[in-house]
């Protein structure tokens, strides 16, 4: 669900002699801007205590993954409206949009962020905001918000719904233990039998003080009775599902969203993931065992873990790989952390067991798939990737910085 093109960043331009402005102000406004990030969250949520209580996931604010990651988007986009070479940031405004809308958010709420951001702006920067320099970001901002207010409208429309509208009331069918660390949860519920492999719901609880929190779950399987899901013991939200919600109990769950899917075609499939990463891999590899005898793609899955034990999905992957190999090519790779294993794709190339022109997708943690990205980027002559997609489980700072 919410299918739609990539956000439209073509028709971005800054007025006047805003884009000078822009390009002698984004190194200070770069060296500071993680410093004026706390700030506007603390004012906007002092403003608007409903939003740390019912919007944004308190477990990101403490840590200060989100601050980074708004930093981040905000620098980054400036930086794409004045520097000719430098990335279009549409992954990035994909990326963002997607987890919007499985947020709820509505474009009334971009004016409550202006108004804090820029408060927190002149706060840190004080007089060397002039009014010059403040309409030139001031532009910077209504430029991005307004890409994604257009993207976010086209990802409402396309799943049929009003803007904001995406909460739906399940209830917890069947738990089961995958690993010591992850639980396999199933939902009864409508509106979810349209999401596409890869994609995540936002389940929310209310929890003890109140407040209702948030947090994005891969889909492992879905269909028009409800879907599953893969907890962890990790934040608030998942401690509370694993201590505090039973069968037959009701929470909240927005209809699917996500960028990371699995596109069409005939290209060779390379699955990559880490821990709990392999929720949507399992997801894609069942759709690719669906899609048999239609379109037969050649598949290879890599995974890390701490060890055999804690790979949630192993069970469910192998099944889903042998039942590729019975009509076409697939190969199942895992790299244990106790075994002193790790993914080597230059060596995995060398062996034989990669494809190439093949279109990669990789979940996991920060750190490791920083390292994948790097490893493709030093071997992209050979490898030769048609394309890579990629989801966090966390904001996603370090990729746009």
């Amino acid at each position: 669900m919410f299918i739609s093109t990539t956000p439209k960043t073509d028709r971005t331009a800054l007025s006047g002699d805003n884009a000078e402005i822009i390009r002698q102000t984004l190194p200070v406004i770069g060296d500071n801007i993680n410093a004026i990030t706390p700030v506007f969250y603390r004012t906007m949520f002092t403003n608007h205590p409903e939003l740390l209580a019912d919007t944004f996931n308190r477990g990101n604010q403490r840590s200060g993954e989100q601050q980074k990651a708004l930093a981040a988007s905000i620098v980054t986009f400036a930086a794409m409206l004045v520097d000719d070479n430098a990335p279009d940031p549409v992954e990035m405004l994909s990326r963002i949009g997607h987890k919007h809308v499985s947020l709820g958010i509505t474009a009334d709420q971009y004016q409550i962020v202006h108004d804090n951001l820029f408060s927190a702006i002149v706060e840190v920067l004080g007089e060397a905001i002039t009014p010059e320099i403040a309409a030139a970001w001031d532009e910077v901002y209504w430029l991005m918000a307004d890409v994604l207010i257009d993207y976010e409208a086209d990802l409402y429309k396309s799943a049929g719904v009003e803007a904001g509208d995406v909460f739906r009331k399940v209830v917890l069918k069947d738990k089961k233990q995958l690993s010591e660390a992850v639980t396999e949860y199933t939902f009864a519920g409508h509106g979810f039998d349209k999401a596409l492999a890869g994609q995540y719901t936002s389940i929310g609880v209310e929890l003890p003080d109140g407040a209702r929190q948030l947090r994005q779950y891969s889909l492992i399987s879905h269909d028009a009775d409800g879907f599953s899901v893969a907890v962890q013991r990790d934040g608030e939200v998942s401690s509370f599902l694993l201590n505090d919600v039973n069968v037959g109990d009701e929470v909240d769950a927005t209809l699917p969203a996500g960028d990371l899917v699995l596109q069409p075609g005939e290209s060779p499939v390379v699955l990559v993931s880490q821990g709990i990463g392999s929720t949507p891999m399992t997801g894609m590899l069942a759709s690719l065992v669906a899609a048999q005898g239609q379109v037969d793609r050649p598949v290879v899955v890599l995974h890390a873990d701490a060890d055999e034990t804690a790979y949630a999905q192993r069970e469910t992957t192998e099944k889903l790989v042998a039942a590729l190999q019975e009509k076409g090519s697939a190969e199942h790779i895992t790299a244990y952390r106790d075994r002193g294993e790790s993914l080597d794709l230059a060596k995995l190339l060398a062996d034989g067991k990669l494809p190439t022109n093949a279109e990669w997708y990789l979940c996991g943690g920060n750190n490791f798939l920083q390292n994948v990205r790097e490893q493709l980027e030093a071997g992209a002559a050979d490898l030769a990737p048609a394309a890579i997609h990629f989801e966090l489980f966390s904001p996603n700072d370090w990729l746009i910085g």
